[in-house]
């Protein structure tokens, strides 16, 4: 017989919350440092360098920050179109995949556009990536309404065949691979054409790409297109129930496809601000976000404010690590990855520790209080007899 079982809490306190996850945070950061230590390496000049990024005492500072804002503008846009999806309670992991496509796509009108204006190019990239990542969302999420597919496993398989598909372009040399270089002799991807290269508002020495605006812009509406507008409250109906948004008269598949289609292409948008900001593309050039926006999705629990937050912070993460892993020899910038796993370890456990408790089962209680009624007969009893054998000592004395 089971003693304990799991409950929900009623009404978790915020600030109890926030401290569990704080600890969370802290307890990872230890980890962290033990491994460090066992490298030889001091972590708290570690963390020093990875948390300021190697700014003290950098005359190319801005350099630094410009790296930064181009690994969190695709992180950002990534991790919100999966809040989208998973919102809705479709299981979208296919970020990778669905990036590779818009990637792909926005490069090939980014090789066609000699001669091109800058704006028309990056207006084209940006549409070609959108629209053929939102039907590849579209066609999953319509295998979902008609056949009721696994979304999780045919996302999953979509990121494994994409990533095969770049490898495949960027490893074959022909007439028709206009993606790679015609001056190498190895396969090589070409860079693009001036025309394709995103632009930004040059503030000093220091240049904030039109990427981050675009990026921080579209956060802001998805925050209001979720929270303020009938199809958005649309999409929080079917994610809590798909029965009773039938039975409010909704169109589930509809709404399904609408949202996917929403999901993909802006994680498709993000592929060709990605390629764009970079001037080429590479089999490496997602930088692992499709895996990561899911973290970052998560630990923000879907919240569009939170996952801004945490996107600023696992970017800080992953290019401080960068940053750091030049003054040590023993570590490398994948030391991001493995906190990355620490953190959401420990996150995990501080979210199953702000969400639910251990309570006895009603017959574990009822067999606790059988026992303690049978200790107070038998102490009584125990008692009572003690009683009668004073009392029969005492008539006997008396007697005598």
């Amino acid at each position: 017989m089971r003693k304990y079982h799991l409950v929900r809490r009623s009404n978790p306190r915020m600030t109890t919350t926030i401290l569990l996850y704080i600890n969370g945070l802290l307890l990872s950061l230890l980890v962290g440092a033990i491994l460090l230590y066992a490298l030889d390496i001091d972590p708290f000049e570690y963390y020093g360098k990875m948390f300021t990024m190697g700014l003290i005492g950098n005359k190319y500072g801005f350099k630094t920050i410009e790296g930064l804002l181009k690994v969190f503008v695709p992180l950002l846009i990534t991790s919100v179109a999966l809040s989208i999806s998973f919102k809705m309670r479709f299981w979208n992991i296919g970020g990778e995949g669905e990036f590779l496509v818009g990637a792909i796509c926005a490069s090939i009108i980014a090789f066609n556009s000699t001669g091109m204006p800058n704006v028309v190019t990056i207006v084209l990239m940006c549409l070609a990536a959108m629209l053929s990542s939102g039907i590849i969302g579209v066609a999953i999420a319509a295998l979902k309404v008609k056949f009721n597919t696994n979304e999780t496993l045919m996302t999953l398989m979509l990121n494994y065949i994409m990533l095969y598909v770049i490898r495949y372009i960027g490893e074959t040399k022909a007439d028709w691979n206009f993606f790679l270089r015609a001056d190498s002799e190895r396969p090589k991807f070409g860079t693009f054409p001036d025309s394709a290269i995103m632009g930004g508002i040059q503030i000093g020495k220091f240049k904030l790409l039109w990427a981050v605006i675009i990026a921080i812009v579209l956060t802001a509406i998805v925050y209001v297109y979720l929270k303020y507008t009938k199809r958005g409250y649309e999409i929080n109906v079917v994610g809590d129930s798909s029965a009773t948004a039938k039975y409010a008269g909704m169109n589930v598949g509809r709404i399904v496809l609408r949202t996917m289609f929403l999901s993909s292409a802006l994680i498709g948008l993000a592929a060709a601000l990605t390629v764009s900001s970079a001037g080429t593309i590479s089999d490496t050039i997602t930088n692992d976000v499709g895996w990561t926006g899911i973290i970052v999705a998560w630990l923000g629990k879907l919240s569009i404010p939170a996952v801004f937050i945490i996107s600023i912070l696992i970017s800080i993460l992953q290019y401080g690590c960068q940053a750091a892993a030049t003054s040590y020899p023993a570590i490398d910038s994948n030391f991001a990855d493995l906190m990355q796993g620490i953190i959401l370890v420990f996150a995990l456990i501080a979210d199953f520790e702000a969400n639910f408790k251990l309570v006895e089962t009603a017959e574990a209680i009822q067999r606790r209080k059988e026992r303690k009624q049978k200790r107070i007969e038998r102490k009584q009893t125990v008692t009572g007899k003690a009683e009668k054998t004073a009392e029969a000592t005492k008539e006997g004395t008396t007697n005598e």
